[in-house]
């Protein structure tokens, strides 16, 4: 179920896990267009993480478009832009995806700190800084 200002922790994967974001440039393009205005629709991006394989979105729902929506579009925005620096044709995302909807009493800010420390726990850095494929609002205060 779908619920407008309900805030949700999405992961989509690679098709086949195919690590098609390990490509620095591929990664960067993949950064890009799932930050697009036009991708996200009237969804606000909370955090995020981009992995070799995977992605893990914070995501909180506008008024307007279902999560499944705004998960396509995001979806198909990198899709689109990466297969182009890939060079190649067809589907890089697995179909589905996996979302778990936070609790109102859930505290968002440490929800965060768990999905952009992914490379801490995947042995991938040492130091949460050296990843470059992560962002949190509560760092960027608007």
């Amino acid at each position: 179920m779908s619920l407008p200002g309900q805030v949700y922790h999405v992961t989509a994967v690679t098709r086949d896990r195919q690590a098609w974001f390990a490509d620095f440039h591929v990664a960067c393009t993949a950064v890009r267009a799932f930050r697009e205005p036009a991708a996200l629709g009237d969804a606000r991006l909370l955090a995020w993480v981009l992995m070799p394989d995977h992605v893990h979105w914070l995501l909180q729902l506008g008024e307007r478009m279902p999560l499944e929506m705004v998960v396509a579009r995001m979806k198909a925005a990198v899709g689109v832009q990466a297969n182009r620096v890939l060079f190649r044709a067809g589907p890089l995302w697995a179909p589905a995806f996996h979302d778990r909807a936070l609790r109102r009493e859930d505290d968002l800010r440490a929800t965060a700190r768990y999905i952009v420390a992914n490379p801490l726990r995947a042995g991938m850095v040492d130091h949460l800084g050296d990843y470059p494929f992560w962002d949190s609002v509560w760092l960027n205060p608007v």
